[in-house]
């Protein structure tokens, strides 16, 4: 539980990093064009940053893997939640973008929400899952990710729109993937349990989040996006710990009431982020 813990914290810091790095180069990259999506992907991978921050990502979700296998999945996504202060961190040090007492205030609010969180967490017992809950909340949270992402296609639609709508659904989707991985870790069938539909699932929603998430980060504002991305997928995945695999949302009244007053305080913190910030240099 602990490693499992560990793992999801080193993993937080990739994944923000690994967004801030992608963000510098999706900016310079040429708009994302549905109808060719080989050349949209061959023109990001050939920004010099997204692909850093493409290969930081995916290390990141590796290490996301492994705290999946030895955690719980509400608690590995707690811990990925609290990678909004690494974003604030980062993008204001090392990213020039400057940060605001709201957003400052946001950061602090989320981590004091994920404190109480840890601090009520329950021992997790034998790992078990529903096949009825998770067809049914895969299915939901990937017509909703579908949904967002055909909503923001159309016309007229200004720029910051498009951009959080996409935010939204790429996190989602980020989700869907996150609860399928979940699964299979725990899988007995062929080859460890890749050879599966949720595998299949799994892919499917990282390759829509993809282009969803690079797009967003094109034409909207990047911690703006990057926050409402993060918290979408975080939400998505802590649904789906409880519905599909049975995880307690707390021990006792007492122990549910702070959770449930823990992730609110999460939510609002993390609604303080997003603000229009500018970057204070030219990447």
């Amino acid at each position: 539980m602990i490693l499992g813990l560990i793992l999801a914290l080193a993993s937080a810091l990739g994944t923000n990093l690994g967004f801030l790095f992608k963000q510098r180069g999706a900016v310079l990259a040429p708009a994302i064009r549905v109808r060719h999506p080989v050349r949209s992907a061959a023109d990001l991978f050939r920004s010099r940053w997204f692909l850093v921050g493409w290969i930081v990502s995916f290390l990141a979700w590796g290490l996301h893997v492994g705290a999946l296998s030895l955690a719980s999945l509400s608690s590995v996504q707690v811990v990925l939640s609290g990678g909004l202060v690494f974003l604030a961190v980062l993008a204001e040090r090392f990213f020039g973008f400057h940060l605001g007492r709201r957003q400052w205030a946001g950061v602090t609010i989320t981590a004091a929400g994920l404190v109480v969180i840890g601090l009520t967490a329950t021992a997790e017992g034998p790992q078990r899952s529903s096949l009825a809950a998770l067809i049914a909340v895969e299915s939901a949270i990937l017509v909703v990710g579908v949904g967002l992402v055909r909503i923001s296609t159309r016309h007229g639609l200004p720029d910051r729109g498009e951009a959080l709508l996409l935010a939204t659904a790429a996190g989602v989707l980020f989700g869907v993937s996150d609860v399928a991985m979940k699964y299979l870790t725990h899988s007995e069938g062929p080859l460890f349990g890749l050879l599966s539909p949720w595998t299949l699932t799994a892919l499917v929603s990282f390759v829509i989040s993809f282009y969803a998430s690079a797009r967003s980060l094109q034409v909207g504002l990047a911690i703006e996006v990057i926050a409402i991305t993060s918290v979408a997928a975080n939400l998505a995945a802590i649904l789906g710990g409880v519905l599909v695999f049975g995880e307690p949302i707390g021990s006792g009244a007492l122990g549910i009431i702070a959770r449930l007053l823990a992730f609110c305080l999460v939510i609002a913190g993390a609604a303080l982020v997003p603000a229009p910030l500018r970057a204070t240099s030219t990447p």
